[in-house]
């Protein structure tokens, strides 16, 4: 039987609240007029059950039933870990 669930791979941007990561899933559109490809940011709220996705981290999402009021996504895997630089504001002056 054919999987009816959707499902996205996206970049991990946002993980401040409890149990959610927000994912940005970038998509190549084709400019009709020019046939000029741009690439289109979606975000989405998934449900990260054990808080394990952190900022940079590529993961796959499916949809799921409604969650809360935003939240229609689940995070299925982790499929890379990413590194995202620290930066100290005395490292800046």
């Amino acid at each position: 039987m054919k999987e009816k669930r959707k499902s996205r791979i996206g970049r991990v941007v946002n993980n401040r609240m409890d149990k959610t990561v927000v994912v940005a899933v970038e998509t190549p559109k084709r400019y009709t007029l020019y046939k000029k490809t741009i690439n289109r940011d979606v975000k989405y709220k998934a449900h990260d059950e054990k808080n394990q996705c952190q900022p940079g981290d590529v993961v796959k999402i499916m949809e799921t039933r409604p969650l809360s009021r935003h939240k229609r996504w689940r995070v299925a895997e982790i499929i890379t870990k990413g590194e995202v630089a620290e930066v100290k504001p005395a490292e800046i002056t």
